[in-house]
């Protein structure tokens, strides 16, 4: 059965993959991006089943309306993903406060506004599926990546209390958790921070940490089937790892927390008074 699919930052990468997927499927598509003519192929090939959106994600009042475009114009939405977002390279004390600002904008406003919007139709509708683009570095962090990290956590933050709130709506969460993956992410799409010569080696040892090496990206393309697998579970993950690194980074990473928080909780539990 056909579903119809809200999706965002379509324009390459993961984004433009899917929809083409979705739509090779048979399935109806709102695709968003800030620049919607790179769907114009599309648009003449699959004529009433894509609906092509531009779309600013940090603009509350135009993101509800596309949501509410799309609800009007298909009668229904089942699936929403939240995909659009960016990365951002440097250091803590290299990111500018603008570069800050803007990608919290976009990475968590935008998944939030978004996530806001469709809530009440998903309610009414008494089903449906958000899926929200979070990343590895969600669940674990990694040096100089850490203003990145920092919207991927909160992502992560609202959208796990989000699940336990719309449990009993009829309405699932699932957050994936994708590594490294050979898209424009580190590339034209990335922005890097101001460079001070006092970090120059911890950057220069970042080949050293699991998944971040070029070998360990993956195929874009190898989650195409792992997307369309999602949509159609009845019962979804709250969370999905894509690709190879991200469990057993995770268990080595939590393990260690916990060897911490153990070797600690006498003191946490004196603190308790």
């Amino acid at each position: 059965m056909s579903k119809t699919i809200f999706i965002t930052g379509v324009s390459k990468g993961f984004g433009k993959l899917w929809t083409e997927a979705f739509l090779k499927r048979g399935d109806n598509v709102a695709a968003t991006s800030r620049d919607a003519k790179s769907l114009s192929c599309l648009s003449k090939q699959y004529p009433g089943q894509l609906l092509a959106i531009p779309l600013d994600i940090t603009d509350r009042k135009a993101v509800f309306e596309a949501v509410q475009y799309t609800k009007n114009y298909f009668g229904t939405i089942d699936v929403v993903i939240n995909n659009a977002g960016y990365g951002v390279f440097g250091a803590i004390e290299e990111v500018p406060e603008k570069d800050v600002k803007d990608v919290f904008e976009a990475n968590v406003f935008g998944t939030l506004w978004v996530t806001q919007a469709v809530l009440p139709i998903l309610r009414e509708q008494k089903h449906g599926h958000i899926i929200q683009l979070s990343s590895v570095l969600g669940i674990y962090s990694i040096p100089t990546l850490g203003i990145y990290n920092a919207t991927k956590y909160a992502v992560e933050g609202l959208s796990e209390a989000l699940a336990g709130e719309v449990k009993e709506l009829g309405i699932h969460i699932t957050m994936l958790e994708p590594n490294g993956y050979n898209t424009e992410f580190g590339g034209s799409s990335a922005v890097l921070g101001e460079k001070i010569p006092a970090y120059d080696n911890v950057k220069s040892k970042l080949h050293e940490i699991e998944g971040v090496s070029a070998h360990d990206y993956g195929d874009p393309k190898a989650t195409v089937p792992v997307i369309l697998k999602l949509i159609d579970t009845i019962n979804p993950p709250l969370r999905l790892f894509l690709g190879k690194i991200g469990l057993n980074k995770t268990k080595k990473e939590y393990a260690e927390k916990i060897k911490t928080w153990e070797e600690w909780n006498d003191v946490a539990i004196a603190a308790q008074g």
